[in-house]
């Protein structure tokens, strides 16, 4: 019999920011009014031409780093 769970997990967000100070300047809102009805204060855009299967690859590459094992002994 097998034995399954989780070893490690990995998450990847990309490098570039917008905050919501930058949203000011192409949207009729303010940093306040964001933040405080949904708490968030920037978030990440992956470049047009990276693929979402890039983003699902490094998150990968950090889970196995994290569960320290090297992508050769996956099955």
């Amino acid at each position: 019999m097998f034995s399954v769970g989780i070893v490690g997990t990995g998450s990847y967000v990309p490098e570039e920011v917008t905050t919501n100070v930058d949203l000011e300047k192409i949207v009729d809102t303010n940093d306040e009014w964001i933040t405080s009805r949904t708490g968030i204060r920037e978030r990440h855009f992956a470049p047009k031409d990276v693929p979402v299967s890039e983003l699902c690859y490094q998150a990968g590459l950090r889970a196995l780093e994290d569960a320290k094992v090297a992508p050769e002994d996956v099955d």
